[in-house]
């Protein structure tokens, strides 16, 4: 605000300099506003295929299980 009131170059330098921070300032958050919500839409994607993919090897490990076969006795019944 200083540099407002007072009416040198330098004062009025700097004042700029102040309003191109704080625009750079708001670019930043709202480039980073769309980058946490694509984030998040990768995110939530990624969830839904993981999930599909442990489906398939819970499926496949069931698969590769051979049933056991009903053991023999030996010897005779009595």
């Amino acid at each position: 605000m200083l540099s407002a009131v007072l009416n040198s170059a330098r004062a009025v330098q700097m004042s700029i300099l102040v309003v191109q921070a704080f625009v750079r300032i708001r670019e930043l958050i709202a480039s980073n506003k769309d980058l946490a919500e694509r984030g998040g839409k990768l995110e939530t994607h990624q969830r839904n295929v993981g999930s599909i993919i442990d489906m398939l090897v819970d499926e496949i490990e069931k698969m590769k299980a051979l049933p056991e076969s009903p053991k023999r006795k030996i010897g005779f019944d009595l």
